[in-house]
């Protein structure tokens, strides 16, 4: 044994004691503005429907549209193929995830829409369909067919309809409560935000209907829906989106761009309003920045080409959304709107794809750096957190499978929250 090295020091312990004490209300700030990803499932999409539409067959018939239009436009695995670009080593295994998707699950997250996609109803109009949304939603969880996550995209806090936005966010809630109670996949979509005071605003409406029903504070969450060039930059130049997640106390689960409004808002032709413009990329990546290690995530918008009329019609519009969700998938926006059953095909194909194509090395390096076993890549611990993220996002959209992650990495699923969930801290620590 070679000699032990002699350890100077030349500071006195107070010193060390002393900054920490003065890093407490630092310390304490982080552990409450940056929580880190709650690691609960993402839904790759949102869904809304009108008000006045939905009813208790809405699931179902968007899927079996979607499988009929599969059915009629790629009816195989080389068509669906041939149609987005999809690699054939990847083709068959898509195309067969992507019907049971639809068979099982063709929606992940459905809003009942009360705003911009509801008609011009009366005031007792929308009461009732509030009141019925209410009942249907409960229905569908007591009953084992609701969506993983189920809500409703209120009006606005703007003067003009705020009074109507507050009483169906009422009516809605009421009736949940008197059909059995909030279910878990609950949530709460608040359109067309431009200064944090609204979201304060709407912060003490849900503080008050918890406490009139006695439920836990903090127990009402909401997005808030980026449509307005206010919520991205303030007048002082700093971004609104910011305050807005500070303004939400905690409530704020998601920030979700809004393309058309948000577009037209800084004057960019119809044409042009898409999620890929410019415009769209600032927006959302000062989203992102804003809402990184919050436990806030980011969705991106929709388009609003319809895969609608003959197959060489329908297959433009599905490469233009299939293009744009892959785009943004590598960006790091897990989430986006599909606005037609025609975009739910494309919607799982892309993320399918995503996710197959990258499985094999994902699971090679993580399986790599959980095992200290090297590799052509080194990674580092916020690596692994990445890499865990990817899989485990693979698994909940039903890209992959649970057995083949754990066969190909070693891991369990509570491996994975470990690693892409570390506690504040650990990301500089070695893998086990």
């Amino acid at each position: 044994m070679g000699q032990q090295e002699k350890v100077a020091t030349s500071l006195a312990g107070a010193v060390s004691e002393g900054i920490s004490a003065s890093l407490v209300s630092v310390d304490e700030e982080l552990a409450r503005r940056y929580p880190g990803d709650p690691g609960t499932r993402q839904p790759v999409h949102t869904v809304y429907v009108p008000g006045d539409a939905f009813d208790a067959g809405t699931i179902r018939s968007w899927g079996d549209r979607a499988l009929a239009m599969l059915d009629e436009h790629a009816p195989d695995a080389a068509s669906l193929a041939a149609a987005l670009g999809l690699p054939g080593e990847l083709a068959d295994d898509v195309h067969a995830r992507v019907r049971a998707k639809l068979e099982h699950e063709p929606i992940e997250d459905l809003r009942v829409d009360f705003e911009d996609g509801y008609g011009g109803k009366d005031g007792a109009a929308e009461d009732a369909d509030a009141a019925r949304a209410a009942r249907l939603i409960s229905e569908a969880y007591a009953t084992g067919t609701a969506a993983p996550y189920m809500g409703i995209r209120m009006k606005c806090m703007e003067a003009a309809v705020r009074d109507r936005g507050i009483r169906t966010t009422d009516v809605f809630l009421s009736g949940l409560m008197e059909h059995g109670g909030l279910p878990d996949g609950l949530v709460l979509t608040l359109p067309k935000v431009t200064y944090a005071e609204q979201v304060s605003a709407f912060v003490r409406l849900l503080e008050a209907f918890e406490k009139a029903h006695g439920l836990d504070a903090g127990r009402l969450g909401f997005e808030i829906q980026i449509e307005t060039s206010q919520a991205i930059l303030a007048p002082d130049g700093t971004a609104t989106v910011a305050r807005m997640i500070d303004a939400a106390e905690g409530r704020a689960t998601g920030l979700h761009y809004g393309t058309f409004d948000y577009s037209a808002c800084l004057g960019v032709s119809a044409a042009y309003q898409a999620s890929d413009h410019p415009a769209a990329d600032h927006a959302k990546a000062i989203m992102q920045v804003a809402a990184a290690g919050t436990g806030v995530r980011v969705s991106d918008g929709s388009t609003n080409v319809l895969p609608v009329g003959p197959t060489d019609k329908v297959h433009d519009a599905w490469r233009l959304h299939y293009g744009l969700t892959r785009r943004a998938l590598a960006r790091a926006y897990y989430q986006g709107w599909d606005m037609h059953p025609g975009h739910l095909p494309t919607r799982y194909a892309a993320v399918f794809a995503f996710y197959r194509e990258g499985f094999e090395q994902a699971a090679a390096r993580l399986s790599a750096y959980a095992n200290q076993a090297g590799g052509d890549v080194m990674d580092e611990p916020a690596t692994a957190k990445a890499l865990s993220s990817y899989l485990l996002r693979g698994i909940d959209c039903g890209a992959l499978g649970t057995d083949e992650v754990a066969r190909l990495t070693g891991l369990t699923r509570a491996d994975l929250d470990g690693f892409a969930a570390p506690r504040r801290g650990d990301l500089t620590a070695t893998a086990p």
